[in-house]
């Protein structure tokens, strides 16, 4: 039984990436980078519509952004809410635009307007990783504190007016020892294995009840969007179920609210962050064969443009990610 060979017609050609067929007239790398941008952008669509979810059926626990952003360098104490991200995001824009910058220099064959463009996108770049790495410190270290009870509910500390109030303004030192669980003194599967917090339950206890001024609040929030401030008996009954004192933000515990807060701020935060960084480095080696003259032998800047839909795909996401942490 013979087999039956078809063959193409002279005139039918499958693209091979070369430039004799170009669809939608575009080259084979700005393609594939399309194609790289919009399985990219699917992706972050998950990550940010499973947060979506999760807030929506935790929403009477989750954080306040404008409680949990609030820091600014160097004006310590100083409440700032939103100032910093809405810096970083400034200036993470402008980069963009340097870049678009860089791509119009490029058709115009002009290489030291390239290079110094390109330069100060990946200046811009720098500047918001080392920003989301400040963040994430503060973020991890916390502000204020709080005590976690048995049955998992947070509860913060505030004044009469509703202001937050450190555990460091009320806590008292208690003669007692203390010893952090490590892995030489007990079973590295604990799960009280972790390292100490500043103070005890038993000493956040003690200063609350020589500080008939400051109250309890818990994490759930009222029609109004404020958190529930408690009256001072019903703070003490709920301060006498406390089993753990949080401070800051980790993936298992949260001084700001919901746990699950922390866990998508960490994953959906530094996924975007490391595609800034693998774009700052991207730049930092298009840059370089800038200066080398790579491009201008070739009569073709289009390894910056490639390089360019990949930094604005970028900066997009991060208006998602910053409407949907910050001002949502």
């Amino acid at each position: 039984m013979g087999a039956t060979v078809t063959t193409a017609n002279n005139d039918e050609k499958t693209w091979g990436g070369g430039h004799e067929i170009q669809p939608l007239g575009s080259s084979y790398g700005k393609m594939m980078m399309w194609f790289f941008i919009v399985s990219d952008a699917l992706t972050f669509s998950g990550f940010l519509g499973a947060y979506g979810f999760s807030r929506f059926k935790f929403i009477e626990t989750w954080p306040l952004a404008d409680e949990v952003f609030t820091h600014f360098p160097f004006m310590h104490g100083v409440a700032a809410p939103m100032y910093y991200v809405a810096l970083m995001t400034f200036i993470l824009i402008f980069s963009s635009v340097t870049m678009v910058l860089a791509v119009d220099a490029g058709h115009q064959l002009k290489k030291t307007k390239v290079a110094i463009y390109m330069f100060l996108t990946i200046i811009g770049g720098l500047i918001f990783v080392g920003s989301q790495a400040w963040e994430w410190k503060n973020f991890i270290k916390g502000e204020y504190g709080a005590v976690e009870t048995v049955g998992g509910s947070l509860l913060q500390f505030v004044d009469k007016d509703g202001k937050r109030v450190a555990l460091a303004d009320f806590a008292v030192k208690l003669p007692e020892q203390r010893e952090a669980l490590t892995r030489s003194k007990t079973t590295w599967f604990m799960e009280d294995a972790q390292s100490l917090p500043t103070f005890t339950v038993a000493e956040v206890q003690a200063g609350f009840k020589a500080h008939p001024e400051i109250l309890i609040r818990t994490e759930k929030l009222t029609d109004k969007k404020k958190k529930t401030v408690l009256s001072r008996e019903e703070s003490e009954a709920h301060l006498a179920n406390a089993k753990y004192v949080v401070e800051g933000a980790n993936l298992i515990r949260n001084e700001y609210g919901n746990k699950l807060f922390a866990d998508f701020f960490f994953f959906i935060t530094g996924f975007h962050g490391f595609h800034v960084f693998s774009g700052v480095i991207i730049n930092i080696i298009i840059f370089f064969n800038v200066l080398l003259g790579t491009y201008e032998k070739r009569r073709s800047y289009e390894m910056v443009e490639k390089v360019g839909l990949y930094w604005h795909f970028v900066d997009l996401v991060w208006v998602f990610v910053f409407t949907v942490f910050y001002l949502v």
